[in-house]
């Protein structure tokens, strides 16, 4: 039987009911902030459209993740392309920011000649 996913203590339904103040409450500090100064016009036409339709595209990756969003796919911009996010009941919370990364892994390869001590007595042709 898989766990049940809880926030501070609520199921994602019991969230889903909550209102936007209630909800800020369970947050933390920065996030309960930014819904408690209201969202930008941009935040709210994102918010609407989520309620309305499925992938979505978008730029404001300081949006918080809100129950209501659990189960859509949004398409966050990294700032080079469009990253497909299929939004989870462990994502509430975060921002979108967190769930598209910028940045790529680095993978090194072998050190080249003359990067290492050993490598100068090696001829080199």
């Amino acid at each position: 039987m898989p766990k049940e996913f809880l926030y501070r203590g609520k199921t994602t339904a019991e969230l889903k009911e909550l209102s936007l103040n209630e909800f800020a409450e369970l947050l933390p500090a920065r996030q309960r902030r930014k819904i408690k100064r209201e969202f930008s016009e941009e935040e709210k036409k994102l918010i609407a459209k989520l309620e309305k339709k499925d992938n979505v595209k978008t730029h404001l990756r300081d949006m918080i993740v809100l129950p209501q969003m659990v189960g859509k796919t949004v398409k966050i911009h990294t700032g080079k392309e469009f990253h497909i996010v299929t939004i989870q009941e462990e994502s509430v919370g975060h921002y979108f920011g967190e769930l598209a990364l910028t940045r790529k892994r680095t993978t090194h390869s072998a050190p080249g000649v003359g990067a290492t001590r050993s490598s100068s007595s090696v001829s080199v042709r």
